[in-house]
């Protein structure tokens, strides 16, 4: 599956369901890998706040994303409309604080997009494949999500607010081309008993009928409700039974657990990649919403790092052995901590070093607890480096490789004797005057050892 964009940018204005303040909101068109972001066009600056968990900055009643001093609440519907119209890379120009409400839902975004339509782009699309089941479970609130390995996208969710009205509800998408016409049209809901507290926290102030399905679950007294119109700035109502207080009917007997599975879909885009598996979601809420993307996206970078793995088959020849590895390197034993070259290119290299008990360094390091010392792991992957580095001139032999940097770098297992640690050094940056920036990581089996950024320069050696 190739990226998606817009065809062209489209406009949609309307109130904020919290600040009550009217916004102006353009989806514009993004080039490749650029992802979901938002643009405070009303900011000096113009601040560009990236829809991501680790942005997240609250969850009250709403996500909130931002970027310094910069933030976009209520950005749950925007991101779900996107994932449900198959985008992966779009600009949100806005001029307030909070995306617009609307009716309350997501398809009024839906119908803007297929106005003017998406376009295939050049690149693939990288997904966030769900290999394993990985759950999230808060005990204080008893919410649940977990993601199971499916061939598709779907999501499942359970609602149950303990409501004579609400009651326990269940909504499912298992495909998401059905996204438009099953869970878009769904609008948010609030009790009428919440409304009071709501306004109490500086909250709703754009709310109405026409933006949410207000559920009346208990008898509020006629002073009770004039009181909470008079707060509301809207003409006071008569309640006289439970149920639904809009006049419209409900768009489906469970649109309020469709709708909390839009928010699901909405809060999952913040993992920053389209999700290969299913969801499923026991009273969610966009707290536990929050922090179960932000697991999901910890696994993924984690995930995406092992994709990129090397292959070892310790029967197949290697591109350079010992011998070979000492005609480049100036190093010998004990130091010389590469035993093959298994992949060479302009851009990487992969090398083997195979850790025996015989290391000298296991006789102190540590007497009955033999560890190899992640400052050696760095060695080791330095002279893998220099097998690249020195692979760029024709008479290495007569070059030295000097590190004058090494940032960022991560100790994540133990090595011991009898693992083999796979290293892969990559190029992060164009060669500028014999100098390398790289990304170096050690493997041991399917766990990363170490990591770290490193620089490096080539030096010719002085006649002696």
């Amino acid at each position: 599956m190739k990226q998606h964009t817009l065809k062209s940018s489209v406009q949609l204005s309307g109130i904020g369901l919290h600040t009550g303040k009217m916004v102006s909101m353009k989806l514009c068109p993004a080039p490749i890998n650029h992802g979901f972001k938002f643009k405070r066009i009303d900011l000096e600056g113009e601040p560009v706040i990236n829809a991501d968990a680790d942005s997240v900055s609250s969850t009250q009643r709403g996500t909130t994303i931002r970027y310094g001093d910069a933030q976009v609440s209520t950005v749950e519907h925007t991101l779900s409309a996107f994932i449900g119209a198959n985008l992966d890379n779009v600009l949100v120009e806005i001029d307030g604080p909070e995306a617009p409400i609307l009716d309350g839902s997501a398809i009024q975004i839906i119908k803007k997009i297929q106005e003017v339509g998406t376009e295939e782009q050049e690149a693939d699309r990288e997904y966030f494949e769900i290999e394993e089941p990985i759950s999230y479970k808060d005990e204080l609130t008893g919410s649940e999500l977990l993601a199971l390995p499916a061939d598709d996208y779907q999501v499942t969710t359970l609602i149950d607010f303990s409501s004579p009205v609400l009651g326990q509800q269940y909504a499912s998408l298992d495909n998401i081309a059905e996204y438009s016409k099953e869970i878009a049209p769904c609008r948010t809901f609030v009790f009428l008993h919440e409304l009071e507290k709501l306004l109490s926290l500086n909250l709703i102030k754009g709310g109405d009928l026409d933006n949410a399905i207000v559920i009346v679950d208990r008898i509020m007294g006629q002073h009770d409700l004039d009181r909470l119109a008079e707060k509301l700035n809207k003409p006071s109502i008569k309640v006289e039974q439970e149920g639904i207080l809009n006049t419209t009917d409900l768009h489906f007997s469970n649109e309020p657990a469709r709708h909390k599975l839009l928010d699901v879909i909405g809060d999952m885009a913040l993992v920053g990649k389209h999700i290969k598996g299913k969801i499923v979601a026991t009273k969610p809420g966009h707290t536990v919403n929050v922090q179960f993307a932000k697991k999901l996206k910890k696994l993924y970078k984690a995930q995406r790092k092992l994709r990129g793995k090397p292959k070892y088959d310790p029967d197949v020849e290697p591109l350079y052995g010992l011998e070979d590895i000492k005609a480049t390197l100036p190093h010998r034993y004990p130091f010389l901590l590469v035993d093959k070259i298994i992949e060479l290119s302009e851009h990487h290299v992969v090398g083997i070093k195979n850790v025996t008990f015989n290391e000298l360094f296991f006789q102190g390091h540590f007497p009955g607890n033999p560890v190899m010392p992640g400052v050696l792991q760095i060695e080791a992957m330095a002279q893998t480096g220099g097998i690249l580095a020195l692979n760029t001139v024709p008479d290495p032999e007569n070059w030295d490789t000097y590190f004058m940097k090494i940032v960022n770098a991560k100790f994540k297992n133990k090595v011991v004797p009898g693992d083999s640690l796979i290293l892969k050094m990559e190029l992060i940056s164009p060669v500028r005057r014999g100098i390398f920036h790289m990304l170096g990581t050690a493997y041991v089996g399917n766990k990363i050892v170490s990591e770290a950024e490193m620089i490096a320069q080539i030096v010719k050696r002085e006649n002696t």
